[in-house]
C-alpha cells in the first residue's frame, strides 16, 4: 500500500541512501546512494570519476518535476545540476545565450531583463514548459518539452547547440553541423547519453501582446486556431470544461489567445492575476465541485480579456508547492493523493472523434478530471525519440489518483485507455509522465524506441548514465535487446 505522504522531493538521508521523490506526483520515491551537487565541469568530472571507481551508475535531476522516473535511479549517484546555473555568454547580435544546464527559467528570464534594461529591441524566451516555472533547462532539452505556441515545433528547434560530457569526463559540443547524432539523440533523451552541461539558446525579439479570450465548443477550436495564426496570433491553448454530469464536459473550454502589439503600446504597472489562495480554491473546487471550478476559471479568464503582457513573462506561470498535502487535509483524504498527467497527440482532424470517445471512457471508467488543456505543435524532424511526427493537437490530462495501489492500478488502466484512443486515431503520447503504457503501446507509438536503446548502449557501453526509466524500459525489451 502507498500510504505515506511524503514532501515531494524532500531529501531524507539514512545509511542506506538518500530518499528523493519528484514535486508533483509523489509517486517516484527513490532510495539514491547520495545526492552530489556540482558546480562546475572540474567538480563534475570529478564526480563521475568517483562514481566509475565505485562501480556505481548516475542519475541526473533538475527541478524534479518529470513523474516518469527519468532523474532517479535506485542505488545511483544522483547528480543535481542546479548549481550550475550561470550565463555563460550573451550574443545580442545574434540573439544567442548559452546558459549552464542547471539555471531555472526565472533565472533566465531575470538576467535577461536586467542585461536589456535600457536596450530596445530586447530578445527573449521563445516557449518554455507551462505550469511551472522552477524546471531546470536541461530538463526541458532531456524530455524535449514545448509551450503554447500556435505554431512552434517543441524546444530541439529553439537549441543552437549544448555541451554534452560523457562518462569518460570529456566534453563534446553537439549541434546539427557536430555530433549531430548526439545532438538528436540527447535532446529528448532523458539523461541516458552524458550529462548536458551548457546550452545555447537561440532567442526570438520580445514582443508585447494582449490576451484575448472567450469560451467556445471543441468544435469550433480548429478553424478558430487557425484563423488565429492567420491573424498573426503567437501563443493560445483550449482549457475543457471537466463535469462528468454536464454536457460541456471535455466540449466547451475557454480559449486564450496572445495577439502581438505595436511597441510604442503602453504595459500597466497592475492587473489582475490568481495568487496562490486562488489556485488553492480553484484545486479544492475541481476536486469537490468540478461544475463550479470552471464556471469560476472561465469568468475569472474572461475577465483577463485585453489584458497585455511581454511574450516571454506571460509563459510563467504560478505552481503551489506541496499543495495537494493541504488539499488533502482540507478534504479529509483517509489517504494521500496527487494529480497524474499524461499528454495525447493526435492528428488535428481527428481531435473532436478522439475526445468524443474519451468522454465516453472517462465517464465510464468514473475517473476523476482535474484539469486539462489542449495545446498545439508543428512537425518535429529532428529527435531521435521525436513524439511530434505531425502537426499534432495536444491534449493534456490531469486525473486525481489516491496513492493506493488499487487506485493507482485504476490510474494505470485510465491512461492505458488513453494511449489506445490516440492510436485508434493516429496519434501518439509523451513518455515523459509515467511508465504505464504497455510494450505493444510504446512499439506503436515510438517504433525506434528499440534501436534507441541500442544507441544509448553504444554511445554508454558501461551503462554510467542509468535512470529507474531507462531500467524499466531496458527490461521491458530486454529479449529484442538480446536479439541484437
Amino acid at each position: 500500500m502507498h500510504t505515506s505522504c511524503v514532501t515531494p522531493a524532500a531529501a531524507k538521508a539514512s545509511p542506506q541512501g538518500t530518499q528523493v521523490n519528484d514535486h508533483h506526483s509523489g509517486l517516484n520515491e527513490t532510495r539514491v546512494h547520495r545526492i552530489a551537487y556540482p558546480d562546475s565541469l572540474r567538480s563534475l568530472r570529478e564526480c563521475l570519476r568517483n562514481a566509475r571507481a565505485e562501480g556505481r551508475s548516475v542519475s541526473i535531476a533538475g527541478g524534479r518535476h518529470a513523474m516518469g522516473g527519468q532523474q532517479f535511479g535506485a542505488g545511483t549517484l544522483l547528480l543535481d545540476m542546479t548549481r550550475m546555473s550561470r550565463v555563460l555568454g550573451f550574443d545580442r547580435a545574434r540573439g544567442l545565450i548559452e546558459v549552464e544546464a542547471g539555471i531555472r527559467w526565472p533565472e533566465l528570464l531575470g538576467y535577461l531583463a536586467d542585461a536589456q534594461r535600457d536596450c530596445w529591441p530586447q530578445w527573449g524566451i521563445r516557449q518554455k514548459q507551462t505550469g511551472a516555472d522552477e524546471l531546470s533547462i536541461g530538463g526541458a532539452l532531456s524530455a524535449n518539452a514545448h509551450g503554447r505556441g500556435l505554431r512552434f515545433k517543441p524546444m530541439i528547434d529553439d537549441v543552437e547547440a549544448f555541451t554534452l560530457m560523457n562518462a569518460d569526463g570529456r566534453t563534446l559540443t553537439c549541434s546539427r553541423a557536430e555530433n549531430s547524432e548526439l545532438f538528436s539523440l540527447a535532446i529528448g533523451g532523458y539523461g541516458l547519453f552524458g550529462v548536458i552541461t551548457s546550452v545555447q539558446i537561440r532567442l526570438v525579439r520580445r514582443r508585447k501582446v494582449q490576451r484575448k479570450v472567450k469560451v467556445i465548443e471543441l468544435h469550433e477550436l480548429a478553424p478558430a486556431i487557425e484563423e488565429r495564426i492567420s491573424d498573426g496570433y503567437l501563443y493560445g491553448d483550449f482549457q475543457f470544461a471537466i463535469d462528468p454530469e454536464s454536457d460541456d464536459f471535455l466540449r466547451k473550454g475557454v480559449f486564450s489567445c496572445y495577439q502581438p502589439l505595436d511597441d510604442a503600446t503602453p504595459m500597466p504597472r497592475v492587473q489582475k492575476e490568481l495568487v496562490p489562495e486562488d489556485w488553492m480554491h480553484l484545486f479544492y473546487l475541481a476536486h469537490q465541485n468540478k461544475r463550479r471550478a470552471f464556471e469560476l476559471y472561465s469568468t475569472y479568464y474572461l475577465s483577463t480579456d485585453g489584458q497585455r503582457y511581454w511574450s516571454d513573462g506571460h509563459q510563467l506561470s504560478e505552481y503551489v508547492y506541496d499543495y495537494h498535502r493541504k488539499l488533502d487535509e482540507e478534504l479529509g483524504a483517509p489517504g494521500c493523493g496527487s494529480e497524474m498527467i499524461t499528454e495525447i497527440y493526435v492528428p488535428r482532424e481527428r481531435l473532436v472523434s478522439f475526445m468524443e470517445d474519451v468522454r465516453g471512457d472517462l465517464r465510464e471508467s468514473r475517473a476523476s478530471v482535474i484539469y486539462g488543456t489542449i495545446r498545439f505543435i508543428e512537425k518535429d524532424d529532428e529527435c531521435f525519440l521525436a513524439w511530434a511526427k505531425d502537426r499534432y493537437a495536444c491534449i493534456i490530462f490531469n486525473l486525481h489518483t489516491a496513492h493506493t495501489d488499487a487506485a493507482l492500478r485504476r490510474t494505470a488502466a485510465d491512461f492505458r485507455r488513453l494511449i489506445d484512443r490516440a492510436i485508434q486515431h493516429g496519434g501518439s503520447y509523451y513518455l515523459t509522465y509515467h511508465r504505464w503504457a504497455t510494450r505493444e503501446q510504446v512499439e506503436n507509438c515510438y517504433p525506434q524506441f528499440i534501436q534507441f536503446l541500442r544507441l544509448k548502449k553504444r554511445h554508454d557501453p558501461e551503462e554510467a548514465f542509468q535512470s529507474d526509466w531507462y531500467r524499466h524500459y531496458r527490461s521491458m525489451f530486454a529479449d529484442a535487446l538480446r536479439a541484437a
